[in-house]
């Protein structure tokens, strides 16, 4: 490829490099009409079929589209998957009720300390420190390491 070399960069120069790096590519093949002689470049149509010959319904499956999407489910009431029943929730113990007890107290305190007679001078800290409490013994009751009686050997439990 050919570049003009000279000290000057001007638009003349930039609208010249562009000229001579599309007669490169022309030279090259690049940009040439593929079609034969006496046809034209458009891709020629795919054959229609006659109107009555289309089936009616959505992607050629009998069905309109409102009956896919807003119908009934097909495979029917009878098929239908029910889920078992939940286990039960496990009672909370004395812990966990002090510890909520604690936090709403602290939620309180800090909120409206008037309620319980306070100031929002005495109550904001008490409050703070009330929910740092609830939060470090929620901390504390987290569970590290395997359950009770489990055998350590006994690799990843599911």
């Amino acid at each position: 490829m050919n570049r003009a070399t000279g000290g000057h960069d001007g638009p003349e120069d930039v609208d010249a490099t562009f000229a001579e790096i599309v007669a490169d590519l022309r030279a090259e093949g690049l940009g040439r009409d593929t079609a034969p002689a006496g046809r034209d470049a458009t891709p020629p149509e795919p054959p229609r079929e006659p109107a009555g010959s289309q089936q009616p319904g959505w992607r050629d499956g009998g069905t309109e589209w409102e009956t896919v999407v807003f119908g009934d489910d097909p495979a029917g009431d009878d098929e239908h998957y029910v889920p078992p029943e939940p286990p039960p929730l496990p009672r909370p113990r004395k812990g966990a009720v002090v510890v909520l007890l604690l936090f709403v107290l602290a939620l309180l305190l800090l909120i409206a300390p008037g309620v319980v007679g306070l100031s929002s001078a005495v109550g904001t800290p008490l409050g703070i420190l009330g929910l740092a409490a609830a939060i470090a013994l929620l901390l504390l009751r987290v569970r590290q390491g395997p359950p009770d009686g489990a055998d350590p050997s006994t690799g990843a439990q599911v």
